[in-house]
């Protein structure tokens, strides 16, 4: 049995090194409030970027970045709005990011709700 716990993390560590290659500094990482979790808290130039890691070995049942429904974006939406209220942030340009994982493929996916 597959430990999908300790997968998220190794891939959320990948994505983390990706981002910083792209010019991205992470903030924090797993950020937590009661509306849901918010996996990498970056900045990438004048934008505060709310990143949610998705992966999958193949896309045999579809993309990862799919997997981010409208529920789980509503989530991050008000999970971001907690982290930029407890910062005083809110004067700070925002976007959200999905990093799909595929495999050993990577690509960031900005802007993506």
């Amino acid at each position: 049995m597959k430990n999908h716990r300790k997968t998220g993390m190794e891939k959320e560590e990948t994505a983390c090194r990706f981002l910083l290659t792209q010019g991205y500094e992470v903030i924090e990482r797993n950020f937590y409030s009661r509306y849901g979790e918010i996996d990498i808290i970056a900045r990438d130039g004048q934008y505060l970027v709310f990143a949610e890691v998705k992966y999958r070995r193949s896309t045999a049942f579809g993309y990862p970045g799919e997997a981010v429904d409208r529920r789980k974006q509503q989530k991050i939406h008000k999970t971001a709005e907690y982290y930029l209220f407890c910062r005083g942030m809110f004067d700070r340009p925002a976007r959200f990011d999905v990093v799909e994982i595929i495999g050993k493929k990577i690509r960031v996916i900005k802007n993506a709700f």
